[in-house]
């Protein structure tokens, strides 16, 4: 019964093409984005690039799935304890198992940016501390002019999502959030607005894959 509802590579890329038209899914399909870090934000966005049909993920991260975790990222009972770069291809998988998944288990340092990141086209920033944030969008910046940069800051607690929004900083970085609130007592981070800003993430990563530079 189970395999009743495995469909070809061809019958997924027709219902894609369906929805989105053929030259977007083209573009959509040839597109290489990697993703650093894959908790709240990452994971989320790594779903929904999964799901419009992105040709080539690249997942970072050398965390595993924690229980605190289940409350705003996209894993289940079953993940704990494992790494996240694993439990993630898996969810990845289960929406459309012919992506191009490429999973690195490591911490991003000066030493192995260069390397970790010189084949993807986009680098999406999804990191929870401000240090690892700094050092991977600087050095990007520095090291590979050219790539798009997607990151993000300000998504704690359960104000208005209106004030979460996107900005482009400079010719090919680009910032989603509030820019302002940060995880405090009582205001942590949670489902609802995280969701809302690695979707504002995952869009611009669209926008970008489609050709659109401009906020």
């Amino acid at each position: 019964m189970e395999g009743k509802n495995v469909l070809t590579q061809t019958e997924i890329v027709a219902a894609l093409e369906e929805r989105h038209t053929p030259e977007v899914q083209q573009k959509l399909s040839q597109g290489n984005v990697a993703i650093a870090g894959l908790g709240g934000l990452g994971s989320n966005i790594a779903c929904s690039l999964a799901r419009i049909g992105v040709g080539h993920l690249h997942l970072i991260d050398f965390d595993r799935v924690d229980v605190t975790n289940l409350n705003r990222q996209q894993y289940f009972m079953e993940h704990i304890g494992l790494y996240k770069t694993d439990a993630l291809r898996s969810i990845l998988q289960k929406i459309n198992p012919y992506l191009d998944i490429q999973t690195d288990c490591v911490k991003v340092t000066e030493d192995n940016l260069k390397e970790l990141f010189r084949g993807n086209d986009i680098v999406c920033e999804a990191f929870d501390v401000p240090e690892a944030k700094a050092l991977l969008v600087n050095g990007i910046l520095e090291h590979f002019p050219e790539k798009k940069v997607v990151a993000a800051s300000g998504m704690a607690g359960y104000s208005s999502t209106n004030a979460i929004m996107t900005k482009r900083v400079s010719r090919n970085f680009y910032l989603c959030g509030d820019f302002v609130s940060a995880p405090m007592p009582g205001a942590g981070l949670m489902a609802p607005r995280v969701a809302a800003c690695a979707a504002h993430e995952a869009n611009m990563i669209t926008r970008l894959l489609l050709g659109e530079e401009n906020v």
